[in-house]
C-alpha cells in the first residue's frame, strides 16, 4: 500500500466516517439475493441490513461500525448489487453509496491467492484512501480478503512489490498509477469480477482521464459487474457511464431538488473581497461549531488565509494540492481525530471526504459550478445531521453561480441574519 502502509496508524484512523458505501460482486446464491430483492421496502425501518442476507462476518463488521438501518440508497442498490448486476447510482453526498460497493464486493468475493477480483477507481488520492479503508473495515472478520491502495506520489516499486509478494484481492486506485502497474504487467487485471468507479462524473467528464479508464477497462474480461457512483450525473454524462454496462440498473435522485441536503441551512453574505478576513473571524467568533471547513478557490489562498487564521488564534490545519501526499494525509488525519477543528482547504476535499464532526462549511470564495457547491456545502450535516453552510458572495459571477445554485437545486438560500439560532445547525 506505500506510504499509506507504512504506518498503520494511518489506516486505522484516518477515516472512520459513517457513511459512505459499498458494493459486492460473486458469491451470493441467485436465491437469497432474490429473496432480499423480492422484500423491497419493508425492512427499512425494522430489520435492516439482515434482510440483505448478507455474509455474518460483514453483518458483525457492520453492527461494529455502528450501522443500525440502511439508507435509501442502500435498500434500492445492495439487494441487486450482491447478485452481481451492473449498477449505475446518483444520489446525494452521505447517503451511504460507498457502503453499497464495499458491501457488496465483499459478499461476492471468493479470495484466489495471487488474483485480483475487484477493482475500484476514483479521481484523487485521499478519495481512494478513505474508500480502502471502507473495504478495510467491513472486512475485518473475512480474514482471508487483502485490500490495497495505489495512487501517484508514492514511489511505483513499492507498489510492484506488493503486487509481487502479496497481491490484494481488491485494489483501489488512481486511474494514472493503476494504468501504469497494469501496462508494466505488475497489475494483472484478467481476473477482475467487480469493476468500480466511485464519483465517475470527475472521472469521465475528463477526457484524459476517461482515456485511461478505458484503457483499464478493456485490460479486464468481459464478463464482469460494473458499478458507477456519483452525486451528480448530468444527463449528458449518463449514456457514457452506460456503454461500460449491460442493462444496468440505474438508480437516480431524478428529481434534483432532492439532491440538497436535509438538515442543512444555507445562507450568503455579500461582502467584498477586503471584508472577507474580518467577516470569517467574526463567523469564527460568534458561531457554534464542532468542527468547520473553509474552502477557498487556490492554493496560494489556502496558505495565507490558514496563515492568517493562526495569527488571530484560530488555530487550524490546511490541506491542499501542494502538498506532498504525506503530508496531505497526516494533516487530515489529525483534523479527522479532532486535534484542529477548523479545516482551510482548496477543492481536493470538496468531493467524497468524510469527517463526521465537521457541521460548518463556509465557502470563503465561491465554488466555479453549482455541483462543486453541492459537494462542499455536503461536507456539512453528513447523514442526516444538521449543518450549516454560509457562502461569501463578493462579485457579479458568484452571484451568477448562487443564482444557479437556487433554481438547479430548488432552494431559497438568503442572507445570512444578524442571528442565528444555534439548535437549527447543532445537534441537540
Amino acid at each position: 500500500m506505500g506510504e499509506a502502509r507504512d504506518n498503520e496508524a494511518y489506516e486505522e484512523e484516518l477515516l472512520d466516517y459513517e457513511e459512505d458505501e459499498e458494493k459486492a460482486p460473486d458469491s451470493v446464491g441467485v436465491k437469497a439475493g432474490a429473496e432480499s430483492a423480492k422484500k423491497g421496502y419493508v425492512g427499512i425501518h425494522s430489520s435492516g441490513f439482515r434482510d440483505f442476507l448478507l455474509k455474518p462476518e460483514l453483518l458483525r463488521a457492520i453492527v461494529d461500525s455502528g450501522f443500525e438501518h440502511p439508507s435509501e440508497v442502500q435498500h434500492e442498490c445492495i439487494p441487486q448489487a450482491i447478485l452481481g448486476m451492473d449498477v449505475i447510482c446518483q444520489a446525494k453526498s452521505g447517503m451511504g453509496k460507498t457502503a453499497v460497493f464495499v458491501l457488496s464486493t465483499l459478499q461476492q468475493i471468493e479470495p484466489i491467492a495471487g488474483q485480483v477480483a475487484a477493482l475500484v477507481l476514483c479521481h484523487t488520492r485521499e478519495l481512494a484512501y478513505q474508500i480502502c479503508h471502507e473495504f478495510e473495515r467491513f472486512s475485518t472478520y473475512l480474514t482471508d480478503i487483502k485490500v490495497a491502495v495505489f495512487y501517484g506520489g508514492v514511489h511505483i516499486g513499492k507498489h510492484k512489490d506488493i503486487l509481487k509478494n502479496e497481491c490484494p484481492h481488491i485494489v483501489v486506485g488512481t486511474p494514472g498509477r493503476i494504468l501504469a502497474l497494469a501496462r508494466d504487467k505488475d497489475l494483472s487485471l484478467k481476473n477482475v469480477r467487480h469493476f468500480i468507479l466511485d464519483e465517475c462524473d470527475k472521472m469521465l467528464e475528463s477526457l484524459d482521464m476517461r482515456r485511461d479508464v478505458q484503457e483499464i477497462f478493456k485490460m479486464t474480461p468481459h464478463d464482469k459487474q460494473v458499478m458507477m457512483f456519483s452525486a451528480t450525473l448530468s444527463k449528458e454524462i449518463r449514456p457514457v457511464c452506460k456503454k461500460f454496462m449491460q442493462d444496468p440498473m440505474e438508480i437516480y435522485v431524478d428529481d434534483e431538488a432532492k439532491l440538497t441536503l436535509h438538515g442543512l441551512v444555507q445562507h450568503y453574505i455579500k461582502l467584498s473581497e477586503l471584508e472577507k478576513n474580518r467577516k470569517l473571524n467574526d463567523l469564527l467568533d460568534a458561531l457554534d461549531f464542532n468542527q468547520v471547513v473553509i474552502f477557498v478557490k487556490s492554493v496560494n489562498r489556502a496558505a495565507e488565509l490558514n496563515k492568517l487564521l493562526g495569527e488571530c488564534n484560530f488555530p487550524s490545519i490546511c490541506i491542499h494540492s501542494g502538498m506532498s501526499q504525506e503530508e496531505r494525509l497526516t494533516r487530515y488525519k489529525g483534523f479527522k481525530e479532532g486535534h484542529k477543528r477548523i479545516l482551510v482547504a482548496t477543492d481536493l476535499v470538496g468531493r467524497g471526504i468524510d469527517i463526521e464532526r465537521v457541521n460548518i462549511v463556509i465557502n470563503y470564495d465561491m465554488p466555479d459550478s453549482a455541483d462543486t457547491y453541492l459537494h462542499r456545502v455536503g461536507r456539512a450535516g453528513r447523514f442526516g445531521t444538521k449543518g450549516l453552510a454560509i457562502t461569501f458572495v463578493s462579485s457579479a459571477s458568484d452571484s451568477d453561480v448562487l443564482n444557479q445554485v437556487q433554481a438547479r437545486f430548488e432552494v431559497d438560500i438568503k442572507e445570512l441574519p444578524e442571528q442565528i439560532d444555534t439548535s437549527t445547525y447543532m445537534p441537540s
